[in-house]
């Protein structure tokens, strides 16, 4: 049950990934996210939101989070720019392929996601389309919930942590590559595979954060998570 509204599969320049299986263009390994765990993200979107509500999930990769909000009763529309993504979402989930920043559908929804700290996108003006789609799509009486990068994400590396109970996550590297801009590597180990990802993020003060979601029609309502890595926003024009 999708929309394809995009065939271009271009790697998007500072993004590179490597390992089993395909490389979407932003450089992430869909064999790897079909092994990452959601952790607690459906029970802080649960928390946030009234209860049955339509969804438009932003990057919504294998689904990781798309089913079990689906399993919650929420309705979900799932948008990637990747088909081999797309093609691990279960066939009840409605799918729209496009890049995030291009993406009218024409519809508004009670809750628009941007998980996966995309908001931190290194290009200014794709940050600023993720953010303008966001609005585009939020009912008036809606909400957007995004997560953003930890405080200290930059500065702690090199780190590492468990994925389940045979996997290993590292943060290698953060480069500053331009203004503002830093090349992040990352490395994923199971015993039977090993992937990369290289990425461009652009760290944002809490104040920076905010003001972009102003820029975009968009206000703070509350920080979710003590770690403030889960914001909730509301329209604003």
């Amino acid at each position: 049950m999708g929309n394809d509204t995009h065939t271009d599969s271009t790697r998007r320049e500072g993004h590179d990934g490597t390992g089993p299986g395909p490389i979407t263009p932003d450089g992430c390994a869909v064999e790897l996210w079909a092994r990452l765990p959601v952790g607690d993200a459906p029970d802080v979107i649960e928390a946030a939101v009234p209860a049955g509500a339509t969804i438009l999930e932003l990057g919504c990769g294998i689904g990781r989070m798309t089913h079990p909000l689906t399993d919650r009763g929420f309705t979900v529309t799932a948008v990637d720019e990747s088909a081999e993504m797309l093609a691990r979402v279960r066939e009840d989930v409605r799918t729209v392929r496009s890049p995030i920043e291009r993406l009218v559908l024409g519809e508004r929804f009670d809750v628009v996601l941007l998980a996966s700290f995309l908001v931190h996108a290194g290009d200014e003006t794709v940050r600023q389309g993720l953010l303008e789609t966001c609005r585009r799509h939020v009912a008036a009486d809606g909400c957007v919930l995004m997560q953003r990068e930890g405080e200290d994400w930059h500065l702690n590396v090199p780190r590492e942590s468990r994925l389940g109970a045979d996997g290993v996550a590292r943060i290698v590297s953060s480069t500053r590559v331009g203004d503002g801009v830093n090349s992040v590597h990352a490395e994923y180990e199971f015993p039977d595979a090993r992937w990369t990802h290289t990425f461009r993020s652009r760290p944002l003060t809490t104040a920076a954060f905010e003001q972009a979601l102003t820029d975009a029609g968009l206000t703070v309502e509350s920080y979710l998570t003590e770690d403030r890595t889960w914001v909730r926003a509301r329209p604003t024009r």
